[in-house]
């Protein structure tokens, strides 16, 4: 019988490889790939790990969140441009919703409300450049 651990992730008896090991990237769809550059980098401290020509319309943009391992492209695939400016499902962790919400606003990042408390934590709602929305919220209580 498997452990269940506090993750609720299951743990098993037997040790073999994983299938998958994480999440290497997200994609973000984006309608001007300068623009949306500009955010991440400037307003939200993203850094640039690749900025290459793709094809003829788009440069793969790929970029690194300080001290994670998951990266974001800012990209948007042939006949998805109707992703563009819509909610992404993307949740950023924080160590404190409320000072990074005022961080944020400081640098005009847009959020529709202040942060808001649950029983479940605190979270606030923001959007990029490009209209895309995103959840801001904390893991520790």
């Amino acid at each position: 019988m498997a452990a269940l651990l506090l993750d609720g992730a299951a743990a098993t008896r037997e040790t073999s490889p994983a299938m998958i090991n994480n999440i290497k990237f997200v994609t973000i769809p984006v309608r001007d790939q300068k623009r949306a550059l500009d955010f991440y980098t400037e307003k939200l401290g993203f850094t640039i790990i690749t900025d290459q020509p793709f094809n003829g319309k788009q440069r793969w943009i790929e970029l690194r969140i300080p001290k994670a391992e998951t990266r974001v492209t800012l990209f948007t695939p042939e006949g998805q441009e109707g992703r563009v400016g819509s909610f992404t499902g993307v949740s950023f962790d924080c160590d404190d919703v409320e000072q990074t919400y005022r961080e944020l606003s400081a640098k005009g990042v847009p959020f529709d409300a202040p942060p808001k408390k649950e029983p479940w934590g605190v979270f606030a709602t923001f959007k990029d450049s490009e209209g895309n929305s995103f959840v801001l919220s904390a893991s520790k209580g």
